[in-house]
């Protein structure tokens, strides 16, 4: 019915449904004005208008929910449809929640299985500021993808004496996070000195550093 109502205005009925009975889809010129003609049926109209408030609903919700809590959400305004309903009438609109990605890994095992040594040897305390930091970084998922946020930690005051942010996990990211530890030290007159130890569990390219020795202003690692 849709090829005839896309191109009898070139060809019309008559043509139209002579070529296709000839090509095996047997279709009277009949039947065609029969089924313009025709009401649409119970289901054609609960159909066009559940589109309208699938629509409404997905577009409200920031275009994010799939089938599942369009379906809830409709019922919840009193709205009765069934699930199976919402998920194909979506499918016809091209609508659809948004699709999680695979997990994102932030640690990768280096190939050929060695680590440095841990110099805390899981001794997570420390007597004084600047003795001992730890760092790792992690990830958010935000409306343009995935950022990373990388983190210096003291272990004597738990607080966060360095940070950085990107949308990738390069080796910058953690080395912004660190040097920036350093400097905002350096700039409250609380230096840290070749004493320090770093401790962290990155992932680059397969290597997996765990500890650096530190010395300001030169940074060893």
């Amino acid at each position: 019915m849709r090829f005839i109502d896309e191109h009898k205005g070139v060809f019309e009925v008559e043509p139209i449904c002579r070529v296709l009975t000839e090509h095996g889809a047997k279709i009277a010129p009949s039947t065609y004005y029969a089924a313009v003609t025709r009401p649409p049926s119970a289901r054609t109209v609960r159909d066009r208008q559940l589109r309208g408030e699938i629509t409404r609903v997905w577009k409200e919700n920031y275009e994010v929910y799939g089938a599942d809590k369009v379906w809830l959400e409709l019922n919840r305004q009193g709205i009765a449809v069934a699930r199976c309903t919402t998920e194909r009438l979506m499918r016809e609109l091209g609508l659809h929640g948004v699709r999680r990605d695979r997990r994102v890994r932030t640690t990768v095992p280096g190939k050929d299985g060695r680590r440095a040594a841990d110099l805390l040897n899981r001794d997570f305390t420390a007597p004084a500021p600047n003795r001992r930091w730890v760092a790792d970084f992690t990830y958010v998922a935000a409306w343009s993808g995935i950022v990373y946020v990388a983190f210096v930690v003291d272990i004597y005051s738990r607080a966060i004496v360095g940070w950085s942010a990107a949308t990738h996990k390069r080796a910058k990211l953690v080395l912004d996070a660190l040097l920036m530890a350093l400097w905002r030290r350096d700039r409250d007159g609380r230096a840290a000195g070749s004493g320090l130890v770093h401790h962290s569990d990155y992932a680059e390219d397969g290597v997996k550093p765990r500890n650096h020795g530190l010395a300001w202003p030169a940074v060893a690692c």
